[in-house]
């Protein structure tokens, strides 16, 4: 059946010699990958895969069959033309590595209107602005909140918070137990929105520390997340 939706573009895949695998997060149907032949020869091709930059949003109208694993694209067209996202060296570092955390967390297929929502318009707040270094702590914080594991923060007073657990003790517990300078940055991102976030001031050292612990949560409440192979190199840029 035909179906018309708002996609994200999360990865592309190479796939034979003119084939691209396309996977993307759909308003309708939740994670859904297509099979877009022929596009990698010729012009005519190469003006199709521009559509599909990564967190590109996109209308798309699908040629859906359940159970298919890779389905058909009919029509393409940009819902948005970012005017940084693709083109400020530091925001396409922050695209390129949160792509690949959201390839990697969003697995299902089924309808999500809340978190396309999130997607849609974190993504579009991030292409307007030109102080961002923080951005991409406060998504995946705010993140884990349509993925199920938020942080309960009814005991947010507390002097400690139990990664594994995903809650705030009087007293550590475990060894994924966190305090110190992630503890104060943590309640401080708890507790502000993406507009009051430029007033949040951090510097190299706590931002990748911050991100390694918050990574360890995806693992710790994702068994299937693992560490973005672009972390090493989104690290450097950010240093």
């Amino acid at each position: 059946m035909l179906i018309t939706t708002n996609a994200i573009v999360l990865s592309k895949l190479r796939f034979r010699d003119n084939d691209l695998i396309i996977k993307c997060y759909t308003q309708e149907k939740g994670v859904v990958s297509f099979l877009l032949r022929g596009v990698l020869k010729g012009k005519k091709g190469s003006s199709k895969i521009a559509y599909f930059q990564l967190l590109s949003q996109l209308q798309l109208v699908l040629t859906y069959k359940s159970g298919r694993s890779l389905q058909s694209i009919k029509e393409t067209k940009l819902n948005y033309l970012y005017s940084s996202l693709h083109t400020n060296v530091l925001k396409s570092s922050i695209v390129m590595f949160l792509s690949e955390v959201l390839s990697n967390t969003l697995q299902e297929e089924e309808q999500n209107e809340t978190l396309y929502s999130y997607l849609e318009h974190t993504l579009l707040w991030l292409d307007a602005q030109s102080e961002f270094a923080n951005f991409h702590l406060l998504f995946l914080l705010k993140l884990t909140k349509y993925l199920g594991f938020y942080p309960d923060t009814s005991n947010i007073d507390a002097a400690y918070f139990n990664l594994y657990e995903g809650k705030f003790e009087m007293k550590s517990s475990n060894k994924y137990t966190i305090s110190g300078e992630n503890l104060i940055l943590l309640k401080q991102l708890l507790g502000t929105t993406f507009d009051a976030l430029p007033s949040i001031k951090i510097n190299a050292k706590q931002r990748q520390s911050f991100l390694s612990m918050i990574l360890l949560y995806f693992e710790l409440h994702l068994g299937s997340f693992k560490t973005p192979k672009s972390l090493q190199v989104f690290n450097q840029v950010f240093s």
